[in-house]
């Protein structure tokens, strides 16, 4: 996406130089769970929108037939949602000790979108097209809380329609049998969708953009050098030292283990998520 200025030498030295925490254990950790049951879901559920192909034949084996397959769908889904409703109540517990559910929802460290994530994507249009500054950004950028709220929407509709389809016989009880075939329908084409969007665009912005390349191991190591806070979000470096809070953020360099660890962990998610646009896209030009 957006270009960055590093300061010279600052690479060689990210390791000797400052870092910053920011996320904590738990939010690394969620973030890795996610990711593997979204691929489990991914790799479980494709073969049955494209049944025709020989990889959707190949998948299925490898999970053991389509029992296994739906087995490891409805573990992976399971897990995924035990996870939001985790991240739900974390929110419902941040709101309550803060006192205020307004520093939750609103304001620099809030993934809500707000009226300057508007102005910022505007400016960054403009700045892509060498009409303006690049916007200066907070913790949260656009793109981020973009992916964020797309998350929320498909745990939804997602969700939402896989549990119809998990329990039909419960359901059945309360709904008519069109509901089904409509869940049908919107659990496949939304996950299709979601499956599109995250391992294209979310992967982009997040590992695949020329600054980031091949991979961004923050939301696996939780710290970033004290260069990347202050080229990428002034803003929430300015305003920690406003705030007198710089200090309380610093951390230590992830060990050689613990960056090893990430770049594995983050790039068998990258492979796995680009193989399976790879099969889409091979399935669609079957189709």
């Amino acid at each position: 996406m957006s270009s960055v200025t590093v300061p010279a030498g600052a690479a060689a030295h990210a390791h000797s130089g400052r870092y910053y925490r920011r996320f904590q254990p738990y939010q690394r950790l969620m973030h890795a769970v996610l990711m593997f049951t979204f691929i489990g879901c991914t790799l479980t559920g494709l073969p049955l929108l494209f049944p025709y192909t020989g990889w959707a034949r190949g998948l299925v084996a490898f999970f053991g037939g389509f029992e296994g397959a739906a087995l490891i769908h409805r573990i992976s889904a399971g897990t995924m949602g035990v996870v939001f409703l985790l991240h739900v109540l974390e929110i419902v517990i941040r709101g309550a000790t803060s006192g205020s559910f307004l520093t939750v929802l609103w304001g620099p460290n809030s993934m809500v979108p707000q009226g300057k994530d508007i102005r910022d994507m505007v400016q960054h249009v403009k700045f892509f097209l060498g009409k303006g500054e690049r916007p200066q950004f907070d913790r949260y950028t656009y793109w981020e809380k973009f992916d964020y709220m797309a998350v929320f929407w498909g745990m939804f509709i997602i969700g939402g329609s896989g549990l119809l389809l998990w329990f039909p016989e419960f359901w059945g009880r309360f709904l008519p049998g069109w509901v089904f075939n409509v869940a049908t329908i919107v659990h496949g084409h939304e996950a299709l969708l979601a499956i599109g969007f995250i391992f294209t665009i979310h992967f982009f912005n997040g590992h695949l953009r020329p600054e980031k390349f091949p991979m961004d191991p923050v939301v696996f190591t939780g710290v970033l050098p004290e260069h990347e806070l202050k080229d990428e979000r002034p803003l929430e470096y300015e305003r920690a030292i406003r705030a007198g809070t710089l200090k309380s953020m610093e951390a230590k360099p992830p060990s050689a283990g613990a960056a090893l660890l990430a770049y594995v962990v983050g790039g068998t998610g990258l492979v796995l998520g680009l193989l399976s646009i790879v099969l889409i896209f091979i399935g669609l030009i079957r189709g």
